[in-house]
């Protein structure tokens, strides 16, 4: 990609992208002899719902997730009841090498990449409707967007917040056959406990106190078109159980009613949350999850598709313009833009040059490094322990002295006192991390 004519635009076209193909093998447990190949860059293991099932018992519904890496497999575990084992060692998320073996439960399965990957085709375009990105990422989540819109099935829309989960759901509705009809959006985290059955199904007069007159719900308002549940994760149990019917039969009955109501939609979800971890937690219904996720969109977050930047800052400053707005960016905000871990996603690239509109100014745009979120590091186990040891616990030793020092000014004496420790020790600390002092 580079500038052309005050415009970025693509410099060479890539029409199709590699998927890696995999080959699992059941070496243990009551599917011992089971091969399945697989061409997906994720995959799915478990008893229900997965993109590799099994019948052990001991494996739950959805048990781990497998990410094909070019040199290994991410082994993420989610939730699952017995656990996810490699050699030995309990793991929630770990990266493992080609031919390794995976315990789930009394299931044994080993992985091995495969030569020649599946040709899966990508969109032609920068843009479709109103979502934008020249990365492969994008680019192959346009055609699927493309594809599944022309079916009738329910989409899961995973993503973190910010990614354009909405402009998804939107693109899945206005390029499928129901687009002339109503797409009803509802976010699910914003309504109060109480009144979700009633903004879902509707009531009739006098349901409950305040209901002075009939009003419906969303299902009814999107009746022959799009229902699009934003969050759905953050829906009580009790609630679930009679989305489910409703999604199922397409009808609805209004809370004090005794009428049964059309509802023919189709139902996209979105949710930030690991529906399938939840599932295995007991905090999401299996059976509503399986009915939502019949096809699941993966929305990258910004900082895996940097090359969609450019782009992006492009367009968000000619809609600033059409209404008026002066957008005055310093020379160097792309760059630091490019740098930026955008931990909000495109929602935070947005509001970073509408700040700037707004002001008359850059406001100047912090770049802030891409710290992943805590939680249990990844094992390795063909790292040798007291090397894996001794990397968490640098890993601990950098993030506590890095807020140790900030805390302090950067004074050491002041900052071995709060700490406990010597100046010395903290010296030794600098020169072991390779921490620079100002």
């Amino acid at each position: 990609m580079r500038l052309r004519g005050g415009r970025f635009v693509i410099t060479s076209v890539q029409h199709s992208v590699a998927v890696p193909r995999t080959r699992l093998e059941v070496t243990a447990g009551s599917d011992r002899g089971l091969v399945v190949e697989v061409a997906l860059p994720a995959i799915r293991i478990g008893r229900t719902g997965a993109d590799v099932e099994l019948s052990d018992s001991t494996v739950s519904g959805l048990h781990c997730e497998i990410a094909v890496l070019r040199d290994g497999f991410r082994v993420r575990d989610l939730a699952s009841t017995n656990g996810t084992y490699v050699s030995g060692v309990r793991v929630v998320e770990a990266v493992i090498r080609p031919g390794a073996t995976l315990q789930l439960g009394r299931a044994a399965i080993r992985l091995q990449p495969l030569a020649d990957p599946v040709a899966a085709p990508l969109w032609k375009s920068t843009r479709l409707r109103q979502l934008i990105g020249a990365s492969v990422a994008m680019r192959r989540l346009f055609e699927v967007i493309d594809r599944l819109a022309r079916a009738d099935t329910t989409v899961l829309i995973l993503g973190e917040t910010g990614t354009g989960k909405e402009l998804v759901a939107d693109a899945l509705h206005q390029c499928s056959p129901r687009h002339a009809a109503p797409l009803v959006v509802l976010d699910c985290s914003a309504i109060p406990e109480r009144l979700v059955e009633a903004q879902l199904f509707g009531y009739e007069v006098g349901a409950f106190t305040g209901a002075v007159r009939a009003t419906p719900g969303v299902f009814e308002a999107a009746h022959q078109g799009t229902l699009f549940l934003d969050e759905v994760g953050e829906l009580p149990l009790e609630i679930q159980a009679k989305l489910l019917r409703a999604v199922e039969t397409r009808t609805v009955r209004r809370l004090g009613g005794t009428r049964t109501l059309a509802a023919d939609v189709r139902v996209l979800a979105a949710t930030n949350r690991d529906l399938a971890a939840e599932v295995n937690r007991g905090t999401f219904r299996s059976d509503l999850y399986y009915r939502l996720a019949v096809a699941r969109v993966d929305v990258p977050p910004l900082r895996d598709r940097r090359e969609d930047v450019p782009l992006l800052v492009e367009h968000f400053v000619q809609q600033l313009a059409e209404r008026a707005a002066a957008v005055r960016l310093l020379p160097d905000f792309l760059d630091r833009a490019l740098r930026h871990a955008w931990p909000g996603n495109v929602r935070e690239l947005r509001n970073a040059i509408e700040r700037a509109a707004l002001l008359e100014t850059d406001a100047g745009l912090e770049v802030i490094p891409y710290d992943p979120p805590e939680q249990e590091p990844e094992i390795d186990v063909g790292t040798p322990f007291r090397t894996a040891k001794q990397q968490v616990i640098d890993a601990f030793d950098r993030r506590y002295l890095r807020a140790l020092l900030d805390a302090h000014g950067g004074n050491i004496t002041t900052a071995a006192s709060a700490a406990g420790i010597g100046r010395m020790a903290i010296y030794k600390m600098i020169r072991r991390l390779g921490f620079e002092i100002g």
